[in-house]
C-alpha cells in the first residue's frame, strides 16, 4: 500500500519509507495518544514501529464529533483542566462547530502565541515580526473566549493586549453605525499598526469607512487576510485603502494556523512547524484537488489527530490555493468545480463593490446580492451565468447589507445542499 500524500515539505517528514511512517510522523503521534486517552479509545495503538496500513486505520476526527463527544472527552481528569483554567495555565476559545452546537476549545496558555510565531516564521513578509515588538490592529468576528466577550462594552485600554487591540465588540460589521466606525477607525490611527489583520469583509468595510473619513494609515507594513475566504473584490477594496502586501494566513481555533501565502499569489505553503497535514484526493476526476486532514505538532490540550477539516484545497506550480469550505463549492453536471476563483476572474474589471453573495435557489438559479456604491454594469450577470454553463440564470440585487451567519462569518458561494 503506497504512502499517503502530505502537503508538507518533505523534510518536514524526514526520510519517506514505502512501507513505515516517518519517524517526526510517529513520534508526533505517539505523543498525541499519550496526551489524550480519546484516540485510544477509538483506535488502540500497538508498540510496534507504525506501518502506513496502520495509519490509515486511525479514523479521522471530525467536527461533529468533537462537538457531540465534548472537549471533556480529550482529558483523562478534566477536574485538572478546571483548575489550570482558574490558575491560568489553560484557556478556552468558542467557536463555530457545526449545525449540532459550538465547539469549546481548551488550550495551554502560550500555545496560541506560539503557533502564531511559527506561522509568522514560514513567510518573509511577516518572518520580520516573528521576533520583536510589533503593533496590530484585529477585526474579526468575536466570540465569548478567554480574552474579550462582545457582550459587555471594552474600553480602548482593556482591548490591547501586547502591542495588539482587537477593534470590534460585535460580529456584524453591516450593522456597524456610523458612530462605531468613527470609533474603530480613530482607535486604527492612535495605535499606528504594523500589521492589519482581519476577516476579508470586515476589512473591505473598514477601508471604505477609512475611505470616506479619508484617513490612511502609513505606518502599514501589512495586511492579514484570514477568519474566512478573501474574494479579489474584498483585496482590490483593502489595497485601495490600506496599500500594504497582503497575506493570505489560514487556520482555524482549533488546529491553528496551518497554511499561509501571498493573497492570491496560490503560492500557500503548509506551516511545517504547526501541522503534518495529509491531502487526499476529493474527487476522481480533480486530480490536484484534496480535502485535508491535520495531526497538530507540539500541543498538549486538545492535540488533533488525522482531523477532518472540512476545506478543500487545489495543488498549483507554486504552491497550493485554498478553494474553502467543502460545502461552499458548487459542481456543474459535467463533474467540474466552479469555487469563488472562477466567480472573481469573470467579474468585469470595472465592478468594484465592498462584498458579494452568489446563493444558488433553485437548479438553474442563483442571485447574486453585492454591496456596492454603485449599480453592476449590465453585462456581469451574463458573465456569471457563463459560469454555470446550460440554461442557468443569474439575477443581481444590490444591497445596503448582507448578514453574516450566526457564527459572524460569511460565504461566498453558497451552493444548494447536494442530495
Amino acid at each position: 500500500m503506497p504512502a499517503p500524500t502530505f502537503a508538507n515539505h518533505p523534510a518536514a517528514l524526514s526520510s519517506a519509507h514505502a512501507e513505515f511512517l516517518p519517524a517526526p510522523l510517529e513520534t508526533e503521534i505517539r505523543k498525541i495518544y499519550g496526551r489524550s486517552p480519546l484516540y485510544a479509545q477509538r483506535f488502540p495503538l500497538h508498540s510496534e514501529p507504525l506501518q502506513w496500513s496502520c495509519y490509515r486505520e486511525i479514523p479521522a476526527l471530525s467536527k461533529r464529533e468533537i462537538v457531540e463527544r465534548g472537549h471533556q472527552a480529550f482529558f483523562a481528569d478534566y477536574r485538572e483542566i478546571e483548575r489550570g483554567l482558574q490558575d491560568k495555565r489553560y484557556e478556552y476559545e468558542s467557536t463555530a462547530g457545526t449545525t449540532a452546537g459550538p465547539m469549546t476549545v481548551i488550550m495551554e496558555d502560550g500555545w496560541w502565541v506560539a503557533q502564531t510565531r511559527r506561522a509568522y516564521e514560514a513567510h518573509p513578509l511577516l518572518a520580520p515580526f516573528a521576533h520583536r515588538p510589533y503593533r496590530k490592529c484585529v477585526l474579526a468576528p468575536v466570540g465569548c473566549s478567554s480574552n474579550i466577550c462582545p457582550y459587555e462594552d471594552h474600553p480602548f485600554p482593556h482591548r490591547y493586549f501586547d502591542g495588539t487591540v482587537y477593534l470590534n465588540l460585535t460580529s456584524d460589521p453591516f450593522a456597524f453605525p456610523e458612530s462605531e466606525w468613527d470609533r474603530i477607525v480613530l482607535e486604527v490611527q492612535a495605535v499606528q499598526p504594523e500589521i492589519l489583520e482581519g476577516e476579508p469583509v470586515y476589512l473591505s468595510l473598514l477601508a471604505r469607512a477609512a475611505s470616506r473619513r479619508k484617513v490612511r494609515v502609513p505606518s502599514l507594513r501589512v495586511v492579514i487576510l484570514t477568519y474566512g475566504k478573501a474574494s479579489l473584490a474584498h483585496s482590490r477594496s483593502i489595497a485601495a485603502a490600506f496599500p500594504a502586501p497582503q497575506v493570505d494566513l489560514y487556520g482555524s481555533t482549533e488546529a491553528g494556523y496551518l497554511f499561509v501565502g501571498g493573497a492570491f499569489q496560490d503560492d500557500s505553503r503548509v506551516i511545517d512547524a504547526n501541522a503534518f497535514i495529509e491531502l487526499t484526493p476529493w474527487r476522481e476526476n480533480l486530480p490536484d484537488v484534496f480535502q485535508i486532514f491535520v495531526t497538530t505538532r507540539d500541543r498538549e490540550a486538545m492535540p488533533l489527530l488525522r482531523y477532518h477539516t472540512g476545506d478543500i484545497v487545489q495543488r498549483r506550480p507554486a504552491g497550493f490555493r485554498l478553494l474553502g469550505r467543502e460545502r461552499d463549492l458548487y459542481f456543474r453536471p459535467d463533474g467540474s468545480l466552479v469555487s469563488a476563483h472562477e466567480i472573481d476572474a469573470v467579474l468585469p474589471d470595472n465592478f468594484s463593490c465592498w462584498h458579494w453573495s452568489l446563493v444558488q435557489t433553485g437548479a438553474t438559479r442563483w442571485d447574486f446580492h453585492y454591496v456596492a456604491d454603485h449599480e453592476a454594469a449590465p453585462e456581469v450577470g451574463p458573465a456569471l451565468a457563463r459560469v454555470f454553463g446550460g440554461d442557468v440564470r443569474i439575477a443581481l440585487f444590490r444591497r445596503r447589507v448582507i448578514a453574516p451567519a450566526a457564527s459572524g462569518k460569511f460565504s461566498l458561494l453558497k451552493p444548494l445542499p447536494s442530495k
